[in-house]
């Protein structure tokens, strides 16, 4: 089995939590050969924590590294087309985090280079490569039998897990010119979608789109598609709560979301036909290996069964990582792609265009 050769751009909670010792546990198919990230102390913590990772000072050194074979772009959302126009131009293979962008016109804008490399691109949406999610695709019943989906994201926000599981190194060499410039460059991106005249609670509300709904959005299109429309949006919360209706012909989609403080995680598809019912659940991504599972009820005129597949334990994050090996030594291409993931930015653009209207803009 060959072993890819990984250097890593961006160390922070994620990559601590997931990525670094996840890639560690697969030493017969990854090997962590650099690490990159703006904090010099970070890249440091991380290099001593997993030796043989070697610390590079630029992710320019990184990428044009020879002996590196995949980058993993682990950055905060606003960087990613910038290091993957990067990784692309110095014609490395790559693993990216969702989401690929956070505007249509970056992605666009790179997209020219990604269609032109013979390398392979890699977008991570771990729950789509969940087996719960896969035996339910599986299970689906046929598109035009389907009468009804519901699809949520009510949880509670890594740092209560984390604290109680983990510990991660936050760096303190940041300074505060560098850190209003990311903020700033966020807002800029935000405002090209949400509208310069957009308050703090829509611009927050994208964000929770960008961030915890992609899961949750990508995972519906590949199982009943992409809606003809969006009916409706709502936001309330501070932007941390949102309600989106769609249209998909002979049947509606809901989505909702919030984020609060009660510790639980209740992300969950599920897809309703005359006959069948499919329930895909899972818990928190903060701590490692707990369980999805796929509940499927089935009815005739006369009796009903209850199914329960899993729970199974085996990480998403761990099976994305199998599947970018796959796709890499075997030359295959991935579900998700970088024309895959744009399909989630259109579709929470056109989200957006309804939450303005429902907020009178």
């Amino acid at each position: 089995m060959r072993v890819v050769r990984v250097g890593l751009i961006g160390l922070g909670e994620v990559s601590q939590l997931m990525h670094l010792p996840i890639l560690a546990d697969h030493r017969h198919l990854f090997e962590i050969a650099g690490v990159y990230d703006v904090s010099p102390s970070l890249t440091a913590y991380c290099s001593a924590r997993y030796p043989g990772a070697k610390k590079y000072e630029t992710a320019e050194a990184l990428v044009s590294a020879p002996d590196i074979d995949a980058i993993f772009i682990l950055t905060p959302d606003q960087t990613h087309s910038f290091y993957l126009e990067m990784a692309l131009k110095g014609k490395k293979h790559v693993f990216l985090e969702k989401p690929a962008c956070l505007t249509l016109g970056e992605i666009d804008a790179v997209a020219p280079l990604a269609d032109a490399t013979d390398r392979l691109l890699f977008v991570a949406y771990m729950r789509r490569y969940s087996p719960s999610f896969l035996r339910a695709k599986a299970m689906m019943p046929a598109a035009s039998d389907v009468r009804y989906v519901r699809v949520r994201d009510i949880i509670c926000e890594g740092p209560f897990f984390i604290r109680q599981t983990r510990n991660i190194f936050y760096p303190k060499d940041l300074d505060a010119a560098f850190l209003a410039d990311s903020r700033a460059q966020t807002t800029a991106l935000l405002k090209q979608v949400v509208g310069d005249d957009a308050p703090a609670d829509l611009m927050r509300a994208y964000q929770v789109l960008t961030g915890l709904s992609s899961h949750s959005l990508s995972a519906m299109r590949e199982l009943i598609g992409l809606p003809k429309r969006v009916i409706a949006a709502h936001h309330k919360c501070n932007g941390e709560s949102i309600v989106a209706l769609f249209d998909y012909g002979h049947f509606t989609a809901i989505y909702e979301a919030m984020i609060d403080n009660v510790a639980r995680f209740d992300a969950r598809i599920e897809v309703l036909s005359d006959r069948r019912q499919l329930r895909v659940s899972y818990d928190t991504p903060y701590i490692r290996n707990l369980p999805t599972s796929l509940e499927v009820i089935d009815s005739t005129d006369t009796e009903t069964e209850t199914r329960t597949f899993g729970p199974d334990y085996t990480d998403p994050f761990a099976l994305e990582l199998r599947a970018f090996h796959d796709h890499l030594v075997n030359g295959t291409k991935p579900k998700t792609t970088l024309s895959d993931s744009r399909q989630d930015l259109a579709l929470m653009a056109e989200i957006v265009g309804r939450l303005r209207e429902s907020s009178g803009l």
